[in-house]
């Protein structure tokens, strides 16, 4: 990253941005590692399991698109300041009176989805800030908040075996308040924010056949990077026997190399073109997945093939979200929300759906398949519309950006 990049945008607001994305995937799926002790204590099946770490996807998702709407009505800070407060509310009241019930913990979940919308107001107030040939570094640089997912992972099995589970939640709001704090003061709405749209314009979006195009994209790379990463601490307990703690030492692994590349690349679709960087992702990441399916009995190999392959589905991330803004970028608000709305239900479906499968098989072979599948199929779609896009809305005469 060069200095005409620091120097191109507001650098206070992109800080803001990434740490408020950061605390918030933390606390979104926060379930996720704790879910083999919660599940313990309230006596879970493993497809109760597996829907209680997807229900706060699944809330994000659908949240998403109204956060998006919001942020683009109002602005994206003030969306932001709203939705930290909700979560902290909710934190401290299951903190205060626990979580008993399957159902509690599923209305947790609920909640902790305003968290996993973060993502509606993150980029948006990012990416107002660039021109087009650094939305990919500006776009990933926020997005690498989903970052959050490997403290969550590494420290709340440790700190649930020191306090209780319960308590991690009372713990999550110390550094939940005092980024709520920094945001309030560092982060500001770009002077060149796009007008308002109406809510027919919402409804207009999904009448683009490239909205669907992204959506599906957006539901592979992301929905497989947190999708895999609310499934792999109950994969490496159900299928190696680990702990709790060890089960999260090997997922931290997954999804720092998952977030560690949602920056590099967006970095790297800015140089290449987020087309040819999205088909390399999707042909090694399928790969990957399709090996470990086969119920390698070597855990070491299968961390391997799982560290590879969130680290192309987080460059696939980066390499979306650089192309978003050159098809959408009046639009960019709410097409941040529907295509984050994808990204989560792909993130649910992909949890929810190895719950089940490892419920009726008795191990998770056929759902990682059916996933290598689908990375297959964005493939397909992607090389189908490589040509339109690169001869329309990605030309030379149309943005400076390589696509």
């Amino acid at each position: 990253m060069n200095t005409s990049f620091w120097k191109s945008g507001h650098t206070p607001t992109l800080f803001a941005a990434f740490l408020y994305f950061d605390l918030s995937f933390m606390v979104w799926y926060l379930l996720g590692p704790l879910g083999v002790q919660i599940a313990a204590d309230l006596d879970l099946t493993t497809q109760q399991r597996s829907m209680m770490v997807a229900t706060p996807i699944l809330a994000g998702a659908l949240l998403r698109f109204l956060i998006g709407m919001l942020a683009d009505r109002t602005s994206p800070k003030a969306a932001g300041l709203l939705g930290q407060v909700v979560v902290i509310a909710a934190l401290a009241v299951a903190w205060l009176h626990g979580i008993h019930s399957y159902e509690q913990a599923l209305l947790l979940g609920v909640f902790l989805g305003v968290a996993g919308a973060s993502f509606a107001v993150a980029l948006p107030l990012a990416s107002q800030w660039y021109p087009p040939q650094h939305q990919g570094k500006a776009m990933g640089i926020a997005g690498a908040g989903n970052s959050g997912t490997v403290f969550a992972a590494l420290f709340a099995p440790l700190l649930a075996v020191a306090f209780g589970w319960n308590n991690v939640f009372g713990l999550a709001l110390i550094p939940l308040v005092l980024t709520l704090i920094i945001f309030s003061f560092a982060a500001k709405n770009a002077p060149n924010r796009p007008e308002p749209k109406a809510v027919a314009d919402y409804l207009k979006a999904l009448a683009d056949p490239d909205s669907w195009w992204f959506m599906l994209f957006y539901s592979v790379t992301f929905g497989g990077f947190l999708g895999l990463a609310s499934t792999l601490p109950g994969y490496f307990h159900d299928q190696y026997g680990f702990d709790p703690v060890k089960a999260g030492y090997y997922t931290a692994a997954c999804v720092f190399a998952g977030s560690l590349m949602r920056p590099l690349g967006g970095a790297l679709a800015d140089r290449i073109g987020g087309i040819r960087a999205l088909l390399v992702m999707y042909t090694v990441a399928s790969l990957c997945i399709l090996l470990v399916g086969f119920n390698l009995s070597s855990s070491s190999a299968a961390l391997g093939l799982f560290v590879v392959a969130m680290l192309c589905l987080g460059a696939g991330n980066g390499s979306v979200f650089q192309l978003v803004p050159q098809r959408f970028h009046r639009e960019i608000g709410v097409m941040t929300g529907l295509i984050g709305m994808a990204g989560g239900i792909g993130g649910f479906c992909l949890t929810a759906g190895l719950g089940a499968v490892k419920q009726s098989t008795g191990d998770y072979q056929l759902g990682l398949w059916l996933f290598a599948s689908l990375g297959v199929l964005a493939w397909v779609g992607l090389y189908s519309v490589k040509r339109r896009w690169r001869t329309t809305w990605g030309s030379a005469a149309m943005t400076v950006a390589r696509v």
